[in-house]
């Protein structure tokens, strides 16, 4: 057992230099960072750049390469032979190529109204990946503080077991000289024995805690990974910044926009066109032969009537606005409720703590009085490892309620969205 805690100690000392620190905060980095969804945010930007230019091509030039080869039944005729008259009948077989361009010219800024709406669909779509981030700040907490509390027991443990040490080597003598029983100082042996046990479980129990939260941080994390016990600032009656509220305006905005997008939908579009060509017959239906060609011009359309399409769109987009309304509403209901339940935990807590102080405090002074009573051989080692273990289980409660406290109160600043 003593090679068992030399070696403990030893590797300890080994390590320590190349101990990595890991604070709360700093985990939330690393899952922000790292975590799978998080590449959502660059590739959904990626993606309306490409929709957007997509659309801004409208306002280009449109070429098109026709050509035609035909041939029809019947061709203009004229009846008789007209007077001094050289014109020959068209040929059935037909031939044309063409280039045609078109240029828009007013369409009353539907492009543009269609490129805010993409711009405000990505914004919508990452403040979402940014939600489903920040959800993942719970699971962090509970994790980082269930790593947390295996660690100070484990500390704990090694401090109770170097207390057996001591009394153990107080009692050698005494068994030597025959002044104490063996089976005295053999409690203490197996309570120490118990210890080892019981650190082992711990260890395991901190190991698994620590590699799930290694794979939210999507970072490697051993077992010489030290966390750092954060310092929770509460600050009072502060406005809620939770992502989710972002979120529902972000909505209320792209659906504005696409409002903006009915409108200009019924909108007259004017476009200008050109035609250049070269068959036969050409523009001169009359002319029997290949000639070149072309065709300029204005063209305007413009849909006066929609038989009250635009209305009831409009009306569709004003009830979608309703319920994400409504959405809030209830996001925020619950998450007063959240806070109210969350700060009444803190009060709990706070208040445990406060007994568990005056608690050990009391121990202590029964131990001390066991231990001296240990020495003189007035009690047995059984009756000391009883107040031990009180002490001990009254510590391991004090640092139950105090992670339990950090992570209730972590928990009620995720819930508020002051992280900073």
């Amino acid at each position: 057992m003593k090679r068992y805690l030399l070696l403990f100690f030893s590797i300890t000392s080994l390590v320590a230099s190349a101990q990595e620190t890991l604070t709360l905060e700093e985990c939330y980095i690393l899952a922000e960072k790292n975590y799978p969804l998080a590449k959502q945010t660059s590739l959904l930007e990626e993606k309306t750049t490409a929709e957007i230019n997509s659309l801004n091509k409208g306002k280009l030039p449109q070429l098109g390469l026709n050509a035609q080869v035909s041939y029809q039944s019947d061709v203009i005729e004229f009846p008789g032979q007209l007077p001094n008259s050289t014109i020959e009948t068209p040929n059935k077989d037909q031939y044309r190529a063409t280039l045609d361009a078109n240029q828009l010219i007013y369409n009353g800024g539907n492009i543009t109204a269609r490129a805010r709406l993409k711009s405000a669909e990505m914004e919508t779509l990452q403040q979402e990946v940014v939600v489903n981030l920040y959800s993942l700040k719970a699971r962090i907490n509970q994790n980082f503080f269930n790593v947390l509390l295996f660690q100070e027991q484990v500390n704990l443990l090694f401090s109770k077991m170097k207390q057996l040490e001591a009394r153990a080597k107080e009692m050698e003598s005494g068994v030597k000289h025959g002044a104490v029983l063996a089976s005295s100082m053999q409690l203490l042996q197996a309570e120490i024995l118990k210890l080892e046990q019981q650190l082992s479980e711990t260890n395991f129990d901190r190991k698994k805690a620590l590699d799930n939260l290694s794979l939210l941080l999507a970072r490697n994390l051993d077992e010489t990974t030290k966390l750092t016990s954060p310092k929770l600032l509460m600050k009072p009656n502060t406005v809620s910044k939770r992502p989710e509220l972002k979120l529902f305006k972000l909505q209320q905005d792209q659906l504005e926009n696409s409002k903006a997008v009915i409108d200009k939908a019924n909108y007259p579009k004017l476009f200008g066109f050109a035609q250049a060509g070269y068959g036969n017959p050409g523009l001169n239906m009359l002319d029997n032969s290949f000639q070149d060609f072309y065709i300029v011009g204005l063209k305007l359309n413009w849909n006066i009537f929609d038989w009250g399409k635009t209305k009831q769109q409009k009306q569709a987009v004003d009830i979608s606005k309703e319920l994400i309304s409504t959405q809030k509403e209830t996001f925020e209901l619950n998450n007063a409720i959240q806070t109210k339940e969350t700060k009444n935990e803190i009060d709990k807590y706070e208040e445990l703590l406060a007994r568990d102080f005056n608690i050990i405090q009391m121990r202590k002074k029964v131990l001390e009085s066991t231990t001296v009573q240990l020495k003189n051989g007035t009690i047995t080692s059984s009756e000391y490892i009883t107040e031990l273990n009180n002490l001990y289980e009254a510590q391991i409660n004090q640092q139950l309620h105090e992670v339990q406290l950090l992570l209730v109160k972590a928990n009620y600043k995720v819930i508020k969205g002051d992280l900073n």
